[in-house]
């Protein structure tokens, strides 16, 4: 599997019982990164294998994204034998990583005690709704639920004249995705230096009042409170892209300089002279106010003008681009960000790795396996005889249709 073993993070074994988003970016991550990442699937597999659209059953586009760089195998948890193989694959592992809601791993047997009795150096890692030594932790947790939680969509609703909206992207689940990843990388740094493994609890929630508190704590950092928690630039309804002449344009003028060069660049009129621009204090409390002066301004002028004119005075600005605009876009095709790749399941443009290690570069990996696909290979490398790998993975189940398939000119 391409990917596999060429990265930063060669050599690390990942076994991944994830699912859906917020587990499957973070070990998307370190498949790209070079880990062997092996993913263990219920015989119904991924709930995102169905998500449209597809070539193929079980393969959709996200799902090809998300997963690219693992293996899958499907194992039974609920059957004793399978629960044994499992914690047979952890003996040497690296890492193990779990989305399930407390009580549920505990029914499995498959908790940080139950692995770590198999192998002392393994980092286990959950990732889950909410944090398990709380009154939410059986709460059950998906993107939009975090947002609401979590201040995320009272914060949009600041933006949006009061009406309370989601943003449009599964912002909860990649954010705490990262924050896993993150986590992971490290305790295996710490376990280098102390040679001892540790548990890792990722909760959603409080992973996403972390990030929201980041800037909008705020005066509420002070005790007695100095002021509400609110960031009043990010939440003021003037906050928005601005309309020009003949379209929109995002444009960020910010500090000292940039309000003088903005003056500079329109001749100074009169309201450039009104205290409330004098600082950066000022500005802020009289936010509402200074956007929309600048976006009465910003009327005046087409897009392509305004872009030409601010980033000549050094401001921020840049036209509004959508989705399938960045497809084209001449800074990602420079960068080579855009990986287009001939697959077993198509032909596939997939996003790149966003950073770049001079010394170890990662690599992305095949796209998202069929369900099962290497379920035998697992089992083999882990030393299991035929008969039970046959017992395992070959009794007439997804990875024997699979297997077939692949014989037979379809999927591997």
């Amino acid at each position: 599997m391409s990917g596999r073993g060429q990265g930063p993070l060669a050599g690390v074994k990942v076994i991944d019982l994830t699912s859906v988003l917020m587990g499957p970016y973070a070990t998307q991550i370190f498949a790209d990164l070079g880990a062997d990442v092996i993913k263990v699937e219920s015989e119904q597999g991924d709930t995102t294998r169905a998500l449209p659209p597809g070539r193929e059953p079980g393969r959709g586009g996200m799902f090809l994204n998300v997963n690219r760089g693992k293996r899958s195998i499907v194992l039974n948890l609920k059957q004793a034998e399978a629960r044994e193989a499992l914690l047979t694959l952890c003996r040497d592992a690296d890492v193990f990583v779990h989305s399930m809601r407390a009580r549920a791993i505990e029914r499995l047997g498959l908790t940080y005690d139950d692995v770590r009795a198999v192998n002392p150096r393994i980092i286990y890692a959950s990732m889950y709704g909410y944090g398990r030594n709380g009154p939410y932790r059986d709460h059950p947790a998906y993107d939009d639920i975090v947002q609401a939680a979590s201040g995320v969509v009272d914060l949009q609703a600041r933006l949006s004249g009061g009406q309370p909206t989601y943003l449009a992207n599964v912002v909860a689940d990649k954010v705490s995705g990262l924050t896993g990843t993150y986590a992971v990388i490290a305790a295996l740094y710490s376990r280098e230096k102390t040679g001892e493994g540790q548990e890792i609890e990722i909760p959603m929630f409080e992973t996403m009042v972390s990030f929201c508190s980041v800037e909008h704590l705020c005066g509420s950092v002070f005790r007695p409170p100095l002021g509400p928690p609110e960031y009043a630039r990010a939440v003021s309804a003037s906050r928005r892209p601005y309309e020009t002449a003949d379209g929109y344009i995002g444009v960020m003028i910010y500090n000292d300089r940039h309000w003088r060069n903005f003056f500079d660049a329109i001749g100074n009129p009169e309201w450039s002279k009104d205290p409330i621009f004098a600082t950066m204090e000022s500005r802020t409390h009289n936010i509402t106010r200074v956007l929309d002066h600048v976006a009465e301004t910003m009327r005046t002028r087409g897009t392509d003008e305004w872009v030409a004119l601010l980033r000549e005075a050094q401001i921020p600005a840049t036209a509004i681009a959508s989705l399938q605009d960045l497809l084209h876009d001449e800074h990602l095709e420079a960068v080579g960000f855009w990986q287009d790749r001939e697959t077993d399941a198509g032909s596939l443009r997939m996003p790149g790795i966003p950073v770049h290690f001079s010394g170890t570069p990662g690599s992305i990996g095949d796209p998202g396996p069929a369900l099962g696909a290497d379920g035998r290979e697992i089992l083999e490398e882990a030393g299991f005889d035929a008969a039970a790998i046959e017992r395992l993975v070959g009794s007439g189940g997804e990875e024997d249709r699979t297997a077939q398939a692949a014989r037979s000119g379809g999927v591997r």
